[in-house]
Formats: structure tokens, C-alpha cells, sequence
């Protein structure tokens, strides 16, 4: 099985974070940078504020099958990292994968059909 193309390195997230470009839809805010590969790469940012570990992990679950769900259809070689808002704990799989459709279409990101 292989491993999911994920951002774990917190020198990663800080320069994303200053270089990269933000967008916010809904509950979420995604932060896009080039970088310099074939494929893309995911990382997730969800605060304590918004519930225990498992409120958390639940989140990240869900962002990482909306990504990987939509992942064919999106422009490869970006740094995307997703942050939680406020209420993004309530929000079922549709409102996330809506919310992350329009930051991608946000970003310039889909790809031409």
C-alpha cells in the first residue's frame, strides 16, 4: 500500500504558510504553493479548539478522501494545506467536499475537462 502524499514537517507548514497563496469557502481556508513535483501533496491543520482527538481525526479522515476522491481532476505539483475554521466540526462530508471544490476552483486548480 503507499503512503499518502501528506505535509508533516512544521518548517514545511511555516514556509506555506509566509510564500504560499490562501483562499476561505465555508469552513475551510487552503493554502496552495508549487513544489516542484509530479504530484500533490496534503496537509491538514485542525486546532484543539475544535474538539477532542477524535472530533479532530474525524475531520482529517474527511479531508483526506475529499482529496484523494478529487485528486485525478486537479492540476498536480501544488502544496495544499487545509485549516479548519470555526464549525468546520459540524460540517457533514458534502458541506466539506463543497467547501473544497470551491476553493480549488478558487485557486485555479481543477483541470480542463
Amino acid at each position: 500500500m503507499r503512503r499518502f502524499p501528506s505535509i508533516k514537517k512544521n518548517t514545511d507548514f511555516r514556509r506555506i504558510y509566509h510564500t504560499g497563496i490562501s483562499k476561505a469557502a465555508g469552513v475551510l481556508v487552503m493554502y496552495v504553493e508549487d513544489n516542484d513535483t509530479e504530484s500533490n501533496r496534503l496537509g491538514i491543520s485542525a486546532s484543539k479548539r475544535m474538539g477532542n482527538s477524535v472530533v479532530r481525526h474525524t475531520f482529517a479522515r474527511r479531508i483526506r478522501e475529499i482529496f484523494r476522491k478529487h485528486n485525478n481532476s486537479t492540476v498536480q505539483g501544488k502544496n495544499i494545506i487545509i485549516v479548519a475554521r470555526n464549525h468546520a466540526a459540524e460540517a457533514d462530508f458534502a458541506k466539506l467536499e463543497k467547501d473544497y471544490l470551491r476553493l480549488l476552483q478558487g485557486h485555479g486548480l481543477m483541470k480542463e475537462n
